[in-house]
């Protein structure tokens, strides 16, 4: 369908909804869809109704979709609708929580990772005998804590011991035994129960601090990829703002 040029109107940079949806590789539902969101800036029409797309709306859906890659849909529909009801601040506020998300992410991840390299240069686990079942005085003598302590860690579900049943006491076997080695480490290394909990989380399925450690690294990976997406999708978005205020300052 040809454009239908208005009296007095420049037609170049004009597109159509479909070569828009074409570039971007979508339909052209999703593009009239986009609008509606605020995705897209708004959008003229002609005389006889038809949708008047330009390139900065091309632009526009560039950069959210690298929005998209970096951020989410959900943030990048918050983000392009506040650059383009004017609103720059929420656009950026929203920006800095998805960014602060991250940085919290990545401490949590060294505290992760400290703490199981301090398991893996340190003999946590040094009782070489193997146990059926040992009660919780002996345990506490063996990693050098209290049994209250000991109590404590199993409330705040880091410990599982078994019971008895003729007298109802705690008794531990070997691997709890471990994990009781492991929690007494790290708490005298300062390191916070919630980091403690995911160290044990992360034991309980992989089985040894090695193998935690090289998926930890992994994960490490992951989030520096993360974080180069967000970047760049911010950097887009600035591109994006000077683009849309050099256009405001020629009208």
């Amino acid at each position: 369908m040809p454009w239908e040029r208005v009296p007095g109107e420049p037609v170049e940079g004009r597109l159509r909804a479909i070569e828009l949806a074409r570039m971007a590789g979508i339909s052209v539902q999703q593009v009239r869809n986009y609008v509606e969101l605020g995705i897209l800036p708004p959008v003229e029409r002609t005389a006889s109704g038809y949708r008047i797309f330009t390139v900065h709306h091309a632009s526009a859906l560039a950069v959210a979709r690298r929005l998209a890659d970096g951020h989410g849909w959900a943030r990048t529909r918050l983000i392009m609708r506040a650059v383009h009801e004017g609103d720059l601040d929420a656009a950026l506020a929203t920006l800095d929580r998805s960014h602060a998300e991250l940085d919290r992410e990545r401490a949590e991840m060294a505290n992760l990772l400290g703490a199981f390299e301090t398991l893996v240069t340190s003999p946590y686990a040094a009782d070489p005998i193997r146990l059926h079942g040992i009660r919780i005085g002996e345990v506490a003598r063996a990693i050098g804590a209290r049994p209250s302590l000991l109590r404590l860690w199993e409330q705040r579900g880091l410990l599982r011991p078994s019971r008895e049943r003729a007298t109802g006491y705690r008794v531990y076997d070997e691997s709890e035994l471990r994990r009781a080695h492991v929690v007494a480490l790290l708490r005298r290394g300062n390191y916070s129960f919630p980091v403690i909990e995911a160290v044990l989380d992360e034991m309980r399925t992989t089985g040894s601090p090695e193998r935690v450690l090289a998926e930890l690294a992994k994960r490490e990976r992951e989030l520096r990829g993360r974080s180069l997406r967000r970047l760049r999708a911010s950097a887009a978005l600035y591109g994006y703002l000077e683009q849309t205020e050099t256009a405001a300052r020629s009208l």
